[in-house]
């Protein structure tokens, strides 16, 4: 069976290198939000879930920007194409900030 690798695939793989380089804290930010939520007694549960939402949040924001500024440079059609393939490629990469990113 082949599988047909996305034409936008080299370059979402170095916009995903880049977000993962400049913004690790964001990364580690997100996951030690997580970690304090799965820590946490019940009555503080739900307002360190929340942090954890904004740290995620912050993540989504910055890759949605690093994908709209490319998919701009694009031509309609092609960037529907891109965005598609970006937001299929964090899922796989970045799980955590791929539950939004459809939607931003």
């Amino acid at each position: 069976m082949m599988f047909r690798r996305s034409r936008f695939g080299d370059v979402i793989s170095r916009q995903l290198d880049l977000f993962e380089r400049d913004h690790p804290f964001v990364i580690r930010e997100a996951q030690e939000r997580l970690d304090l939520y799965n820590r946490a007694d019940r009555d503080e549960a739900e307002e360190l879930y929340g942090d954890y939402v904004d740290a995620v949040e912050t993540g989504v924001e910055i890759l949605a920007d690093l994908r709209d500024t490319f998919a701009r440079t694009l031509e309609e059609g092609p960037d529907e194409e891109y965005e598609r393939a970006f937001n299929k490629a964090v899922a796989k990469r970045l799980p955590r900030f791929a539950l939004d990113i459809e939607n931003t």
